[in-house]
């Protein structure tokens, strides 16, 4: 076994230095943020009130009553792939995270694939963030001064992309500028929509109470059986939609470089920011469905008007005219909130596939000033620009089938850095209860459920009306693009093998290396 020296550095080592586990540092600025505000990027990254708002409805038309119910069974998977995601952090506190991870379990082709698939799933999460951002822009300006002129500027296509580039500009200059600032912004902005998400749910399970609702149902524990689903099709279509709602967590993890405790606390945040997600989904679940029901009119969450953007809907029946402005306010800082921090594993993942020569040797650049990937940043933010104005411009179905074929790369990455755990300490099953299960049975579990959604899913978006309903040559384009997806990343790594030979023959990140042994 290998000892590492947990002591702090007077400096950081420079990017690409070897330490003596077989990781490299990447000259990050470490111990710049703590348990608390790694749980607070953690929260941030999935955006609680912005997922709630677009899923809600969405959830409903596929399971019905047992919404509530799919938020649960969503969160388990998770929970048992954040174990997973802790006990690796704690042998292998690296930002190279699931790439680095599963390259040392399976070796520099699957960890590269691995890796792939986090940062093109992480482009195309900006990308909608800002789109959502834009639009809730739009809806509070225009709630604001009461003129549907400004509310309309959204529907303009050149005003529309033109904010979100700006948008996306000043997240990428936040996030450039480190830790520390993103931090500040963060603990604003997620205790904004936290506290006003808060006072909605309360203020709608007081309303269905007394009957204020037209629409509102009385509270029933079924509604947390996710076994009453119509069938084995919804009950899949709805646990993809929430585990869509529980992803970026692990931005906790790709921090762990820059927090303070390097091989604990970013696991232990990791699972804190989950508890906290699933209290909040669950409350308000069941806190919109008691208020408007499942109704297909009025503000029932089966009418489309209302599905497509929950809180917009009932943000003036339940809160009030003045009051709802604040719903606005709370989903714009979850976008905005989460278009920033959502940088942090994309840019870090790019820069350790850099340092350890998987990708082009440009991206291990660490700016001096605030010790950030800065390359990687800048790359990420013009990759999402120019992504999301092409799509937008090109079609807006295309767009959004691009957004339903993320459930494939989350479960693809997720479920390889589930398994890696398992495999990497396999031989450590017989040595406590403990182990066997955190490390090989709850990441096992964990990695073949996710594994058989990405099946069912696949199954399910090959027919061509799933999604926006277009097909290419008879298979649905929304299995197109994620498949399409993936396989580029086949050509991508074709072209570095040849580029980066070592990093591919194992020469440069083992699976050999051994896990540590840290000093207490």
């Amino acid at each position: 076994m290998v000892q590492l020296d947990s002591r702090p550095k007077a400096a950081a080592p420079a990017a690409g230095a070897d330490a003596n586990d077989g990781v490299r540092s990447k000259g990050l600025n470490s111990n710049s943020v703590g348990l608390l505000g790694n749980s607070v990027i953690g929260v941030s990254t999935v955006a609680p009130v912005y997922c709630l708002t677009t899923t809600l409805g969405t959830t409903v038309a596929a399971v019905g009553l047992q919404m509530p119910a799919l938020f649960l069974a969503g969160f388990l998977p998770m929970m048992l792939v954040a174990f997973a995601y802790r006990e690796l952090n704690k042998a292998v506190p690296d930002s190279g995270t699931s790439f680095t991870w599963t390259v040392k379990a399976f070796g520099p082709h699957v960890g590269w694939m691995c890796g792939w698939g986090l940062v093109v799933a992480t482009i195309i999460v900006l990308s909608n963030l800002a789109g959502v951002a834009t639009e809730y822009f739009y809806l509070l300006l225009g709630e604001a001064t009461g003129s549907e002129w400004i509310t309309g500027l959204n529907d303009d296509k050149l005003v529309h992309v033109l904010t979100c580039l700006t948008l996306i500009a000043l997240a990428t200059a936040i996030s450039y500028r480190g830790m520390t600032a993103t931090k500040g912004v963060q603990y604003a902005l997620v205790g904004l929509q936290l506290a006003v998400l808060g006072v909605f749910a309360v203020m709608a399970i007081g309303k269905a109470v007394a009957g204020d609702a037209p629409g509102s149902l009385d509270f029933s524990w079924s509604w947390l059986d996710p076994f009453q689903a119509d069938s084995f099709s919804a009950f899949v279509a709805g646990l993809s939609l929430s585990l869509f709602m529980y992803w970026g967590w692990d931005a906790c993890l790709s921090a762990n470089e820059e927090t303070g405790g390097s091989e604990k606390t970013p696991g232990r945040a990791a699972v804190l920011a989950m508890v906290v997600l699933v209290g909040s989904y669950l409350f308000t679940a069941v806190a919109v469905q008691m208020y408007a029901g499942v109704g297909s009119t009025g503000t029932g969450l089966g009418n489309k008007e209302t599905s497509s953007n929950v809180f917009a809907a009932l943000a003036g029946p339940v809160m009030g005219p003045t009051l709802g402005i604040l719903l606005f306010v709370a989903v714009l800082a979850s976008a905005a909130a989460s278009l920033q921090t959502t940088f942090i594993p994309v840019s870090r993942t790019v820069l350790a596939m850099s340092v350890y020569e998987a990708l082009p040797p440009s991206f291990t650049e660490v700016n001096e000033k605030y010790r950030t990937p800065g390359r990687a940043i800048v790359t990420a933010g013009v990759g999402t620009g120019v992504f999301y104005t092409v799509m937008t411009l090109v079609s807006e179905n295309v767009l959004s089938d691009t957004i339903a074929a993320l459930t494939l790369m989350i479960c693809f990455y997720y479920s390889l850095t589930a398994f890696a755990c398992a495999w990497y300490f396999r031989r450590d099953f017989g040595r406590s209860v403990r182990d066997a299960l955190l490390k090989v049975v709850f990441p096992l579990v964990g990695g073949l459920t996710l594994a058989g959604i990405f099946a069912q899913s696949l199954r399910d978006m090959i027919k061509p009306d799933y999604g926006q309903g277009s097909s290419v040559f008879g298979v649905g384009s929304v299995f197109v693009i994620g498949v399409g997806v993936l396989a580029l990343g086949l050509v991508v790594m074709a072209v570095m093998m040849r580029r980066s030979p070592a990093f591919f023959r194992g020469e440069v990140l083992t699976r050999e290396t051994p896990a540590l042994v840290l000093p207490e």
